[in-house]
C-alpha cells in the first residue's frame, strides 16, 4: 500500500513539475524525424497481464519490422534526438504516466515483450510477474550498457536470450524477495545518480 501511494504521488509530482520539459522533448521528436513522438509498445506486466508502455520514439517509424526487437551498439535505426534520448535515459520520461495509471511502478522488474517472457522458467516467472513492473531495478543498473556488450556477440538476439535475459531474470527475483519502500528510494537515488554521472 505504501509502495502504491509512494508511486501515485511521486509520478504526478513528476509530470506535473516536468511538463514543460516533456513538451520540448515531444517537439524535438517530431522535428527530429517523421512519426509520432510517443512510442507505444505491448509489454507483460503483473500477473502476465499484457499493457502498453509508453516512451518517446527514438527509432525510425517501423523500426521493429527493419530489425531485431533488441537495440545493438550504434544501431541505424536509431534518431539524432534517440541517441540523446537514450544516453540519459529521458526516452522513459513518459512511463511517468504509466505508473501515475496503475500499470507500472517506479521501481520494479524491467517489462519484457511477450516473446521474451515465454521464455522465463515457470518459478522465476512466477516471482518476477507478482509485482508491477518498473522503470528501473537493480538489473537497469547493472545493465546500463547492455546494448555495447551486445555488440561484440556474433549472434546478438541469442545472447540476449542465452545470457543477458537469464542474468537479468535472477536479479529481478532477488528484488522481488527483498524489496522495500526504503530499498525502492536507495535505488531511485541510484539510478539518478548514474544518469547524473553520465552527465
Amino acid at each position: 500500500m505504501a509502495k502504491r501511494l509512494f508511486d501515485i504521488i511521486a509520478s504526478a509530482l513528476g509530470l506535473l513539475l516536468l511538463a514543460p520539459v516533456l513538451l520540448v522533448l515531444a517537439l524535438w521528436v517530431r522535428l527530429d524525424s517523421p512519426g509520432p513522438a510517443l512510442f507505444r509498445q505491448q509489454r507483460v506486466g503483473r500477473f502476465g497481464k499484457p499493457f502498453m508502455i509508453h516512451k518517446f520514439r527514438t527509432m525510425r517509424v517501423a523500426a521493429e519490422q527493419q530489425g531485431p526487437l533488441i537495440t545493438i551498439g550504434a544501431d541505424q535505426r536509431i534518431t539524432a534526438a534517440g541517441q540523446v534520448l537514450r544516453r540519459y535515459k529521458l526516452d522513459e520520461l513518459p512511463q511517468l504516466w504509466d505508473v501515475l495509471r496503475g500499470a507500472m511502478s517506479l521501481v520494479g522488474p524491467r517489462p519484457e515483450v511477450p516473446r521474451y517472457v515465454a521464455l522465463y522458467p515457470e518459478e522465476l516467472r512466477r516471482i518476477v510477474l507478482s509485482v508491477r513492473p518498473g522503470i528501473t531495478d537493480p538489473a537497469s543498473l547493472a545493465f546500463s550498457a547492455e546494448a555495447d556488450e551486445l555488440a561484440k556477440a556474433p549472434d546478438p538476439e541469442k545472447a540476449y536470450r542465452d545470457s543477458v535475459l537469464p542474468r537479468k531474470l535472477e536479479m529481478a527475483a532477488g528484488y522481488v524477495l527483498t524489496a522495500g519502500l526504503r530499498s525502492d528510494i536507495q535505488l531511485l537515488f541510484k539510478t539518478m545518480g548514474k544518469l547524473w554521472g553520465k552527465r
